[in-house]
């Protein structure tokens, strides 16, 4: 026990110099990089992540240019390297997040904006479009290729899909029609406003095009936004010990999309007339360590997802993000992240979105049933 306390002691110092380093180094950089030392300037200039929180098309920001705009999200991800980071049972990196910091969402924030893939970082094969936030190379028409091997049993065998929320807490901008109570900025226990009511919409398309589903409406990031995967996970594993017919579970989200200069992205199009939120898949991988070893199955299967979406209604489905992560997707074969819309958008939109992801989700998981 003594040895393991040292070692953490040994490893949260390391963390912390290079904060420092990075941060001496940032400072220097905010003066103009030309007058760093050569490894410093290097690090200043080629150590980069995507810009601010939206998947900006206009390629990414320097990491420490970032940290001295102060992305308020990137602060909080700093943060929370530079604390006791949990770990998974295999010694990898849990699936925890720091809380994003928020500010308060007015309409005058509020940008619409309909993103699609291209610029830095995005592949494009097929009508597919993913987000590659990794270091992996991705192979799309390899990967279509060789599938997915998901496969349910028939509904009256047991409940096939488990409909979920970690953060369940999410919620939408407030327009004068969904006056809730906030918990936080952007967030409220109230299930009639957050993600469980984007979720009991979801349940309800997939029973009706013939799913079995279960709906866990319980709050997993309340009151500790940062234990939410891991009491996520305890949620998962109980319902799949009880109900071994589960082969998919949906992790339902909403995203937060901010800029540097504050403005607020709400993902949205008309469809028949309908202001629509987008929806986002987003798939975990092995890249930060922890295995899992069948990510690229859950990848396929987001990619027959988002090619329904998109061949029924053009532009619904936002490029795949592909994380370093795995957002407890490796309990079963069809786990995915589902983002609907951000805080940016209304209920309502969400609402849209999530009944048309549905139910171009819901004819695909149909051709994976038996018989």
């Amino acid at each position: 026990m003594k040895t393991r306390k040292g070692a953490g002691r040994l490893r949260r110092f390391l963390r912390r110099g290079l904060a420092c380093l990075l941060a001496v180094g940032g400072l220097a950089m905010a003066a103009g990089t030309a007058g760093l030392p050569q490894p410093l300037a290097w690090l200043a200039g080629s150590w980069t992540v995507p810009a601010a929180q939206l998947q900006a098309e206009d390629g990414p920001l320097p990491f420490l240019q970032r940290l001295l705009l102060g992305d308020s999200a990137m602060l909080s991800q700093w943060a929370a390297a530079a604390t006791d980071t949990p770990q998974g049972e295999d010694g990898a990196p849990a699936e925890a997040e720091a809380e994003p910091e928020l500010e308060a969402v007015t309409p005058d924030k509020i940008q619409e904006k309909t993103i699609s893939g291209g610029g830095t970082g995005y592949l494009n094969a097929q009508g597919i479009s993913l987000f590659n936030r990794t270091e992996k190379t991705v192979d799309l028409d390899a990967v279509a290729q060789a599938g997915t091997s998901l496969a349910f049993q028939s509904a009256e065998a047991g409940p096939q899909v488990l409909i979920m929320h970690t953060h369940g807490t999410e919620s939408y901008a407030r327009d004068g029609t969904e006056p809730y109570t906030e918990t936080g900025v952007a967030r409220t226990t109230d299930t009639n406003y957050n993600m469980i009511r984007v979720g009991d919409e979801i349940a309800r398309i997939f029973e009706e095009m013939g799913l079995n589903v279960i709906h866990d409406r319980e709050i997993y990031d309340y009151p500790s936004y940062n234990d939410a995967y891991t009491n996520a996970r305890a949620g998962i594993e109980a319902y799949l010990a009880q109900y071994p017919t589960i082969q998919m579970v949906l992790d339902v989200h909403r995203d937060a999309l901010v800029d540097s200069d504050g403005t607020i992205y709400k993902p949205v199009l008309q469809i028949d007339g309908v202001k629509t939120a987008q929806v986002m898949l987003l798939v975990g991988t092995d890249d930060a360590g922890a295995t899992f070893p069948d990510w690229t199955e859950h990848l396929a299967l987001a990619m027959e997802i988002q090619q329904q979406m998109n061949s029924l209604w053009p532009g619904l489905a936002r490029p795949i993000t592909l994380r370093t992560a795995r957002f407890n997707q490796q309990l079963t074969k069809g786990s995915l992240l589902v983002e609907v819309g951000s805080h940016g958008n209304t209920l309502e939109e969400a609402l849209a979105g999530a009944r048309l992801f549905a139910r171009s989700a819901a004819k695909v998981l149909l051709e994976h049933c038996a018989g």
